[in-house]
């Protein structure tokens, strides 16, 4: 076999293992859809009357609008998420094991990546199918849905590179909360409930600037079938992908010298 074959072959062994464990307990699976049905109903349910407000011209109307933000956030913790198996792994002795066994490490990295992936297409699935059934409004093309798809499972990869980082430094569940929070606030400090343009104060300035911005814009701008940040979204990514790569990458070479 080829120096690739071996690689590859490793990624889709660790992508199998993490997703048959997480596939196979309903403790983890169930959280994974529900939570962000809780998020979708008490937003596009419970704030719906803000679409009547004067400057919400969101065009799909505020269930769409929400479904955005849930469909980005469910796609960047399913990421994260990933980062808890990590640490779990390293926890009970099995990823020393595996970094023994594996000669080419970013494999590791990549197999966790991948399952991470998994996970988010079923949320993302899970989520669309409640949206619609919920009376979402699609004004994008089939082409712009597809793009706002691959977009949010990039979101996945940023999630799950952050929390790899962290996962291959501390090699502990007693850091997960280091994984979450600040993608928490990022996302909270985006324009969540409202169009950007109707922020105001110190949370617009924030908002102006924060790279979750661009992405649920680009997303919305997709939906409704209009020209957006989409560019600024896809550049996002490709910055950030870049930024948390090198971040993961020496997480990994931290864990090997340890």
């Amino acid at each position: 076999m080829s120096g690739f074959s071996h690689w590859w072959t490793a990624v889709q062994g660790i992508a199998v293992r993490q997703s048959s464990s997480f596939f196979k307990n309903p403790a983890l699976v169930l959280p994974s859809l529900l939570f962000p049905m809780l998020f979708f109903a008490a937003f596009a349910g419970g704030l719906s009357d803000l679409n009547r407000i004067p400057g919400f011209n969101y065009a799909p109307g505020y269930t769409t609008f929400q479904y955005v933000f849930v469909l980005f956030q469910s796609s960047m913790f399913g990421g994260i998420f990933i980062g808890f198996a990590v640490a779990r792994d390293f926890e009970n002795g099995f990823a020393r094991r595996l970094m023994i066994a594996t000669p080419r490490r970013s494999a590791i990295m990549c197999g966790y990546g991948l399952a991470a992936l998994v996970r988010s297409a079923v949320t993302i699935i899970f989520v669309t199918i409640v949206a619609l059934v919920a009376g979402i409004n699609v004004l994008g093309s089939p082409g712009q849905i597809v793009l706002l798809f691959v977009l949010a499972l990039t979101s996945n990869i940023l999630g799950s590179l952050w929390a790899l980082g962290i996962a291959f430094r501390f090699q502990t569940l007693s850091v997960t909360p280091l994984m979450q929070i600040p993608f928490f606030i990022l996302l909270f400090l985006a324009p969540v409930y409202v169009p950007i343009e109707l922020l105001s104060g110190w949370i617009r300035h924030v908002a102006d600037v924060n790279p979750v911005t661009f992405l649920l814009e680009g997303g919305r701008a997709l939906m409704a079938g209009t020209t957006g940040p989409i560019v600024t979204a896809w550049l996002v990514v490709l910055i950030g992908g870049i930024v948390l790569g090198i971040w993961s990458l020496t997480g990994l070479r931290a864990a090997e010298k340890r």
